[in-house]
């Protein structure tokens, strides 16, 4: 019942808007990084936000009651995957010895809901191999991107020793995600409708 109530128009453009505020944010957030990104990575760096930004267009077509596999699966894997990362990110710097004030629980708080949205609407998903198998190398590229030439996300001082460890954590979470999504979403054909 939950599940079908997600698929309605009204719970569709109240998520729209509070994603839409979020990835505004987001993209605020990282605008000390951005300035300071050689331009052609800059599409790659504020990951989280990109990832609400995609899920802000299958919103869009789901309020048409229309699909967009492609942009269902980059969604699907990037909400679940960074939504993940920042959660372990900002909880392993408070078990590291880092300050969390009130900023790190709200990045604990939405990135979380970030991953949880990305599962709630699995059902609801229309992707194909292809579109999956786009999704994935997307977020492949984009580990690359961060942990070869050092664009990654800025992380806590108490972390940063770790940058490698990190980005071994974050190659497996994207192939968990992409993963997660084939098992979850491309194997199981009961979809609902919106």
């Amino acid at each position: 019942m939950i599940l079908r109530l997600l698929g309605m128009p009204q719970v569709l453009a109240v998520l729209l808007i509070v994603n839409g505020l979020g990835t505004i944010y987001g993209y605020w957030w990282y605008n000390v990084q951005l300035v300071e990104t050689p331009p052609v990575f800059l599409i790659f760096v504020p990951d989280s936000p990109t990832a609400s930004l995609f899920f802000c267009g299958v919103l869009v077509f789901f309020l048409f009651k229309k699909h967009n596999g492609l942009l269902e699966a980059l969604a699907a894997v990037t909400l679940l995957k960074y939504g993940t990362w920042a959660v372990v990110m900002n909880i392993s710097a408070g078990a590291a010895g880092g300050d969390l004030n009130w900023t790190h629980y709200m990045l604990i708080v939405s990135h979380a809901a970030m991953a949880v949205q990305a599962l709630l609407f699995l059902p609801y998903y229309r992707i194909k191999a292809w579109h999956l198998a786009a999704a994935a190398v997307w977020t492949v590229h984009n580990d690359i991107i961060d942990y070869v030439y050092g664009m990654y996300p800025w992380v806590s001082p108490v972390l940063s020793d770790d940058i490698m460890h990190i980005g071994y954590f974050t190659f497996w979470l994207s192939v968990l995600s992409v993963l997660v999504l084939y098992v979850f979403s491309m194997k199981r054909r009961h979809y609902l409708s919106l």
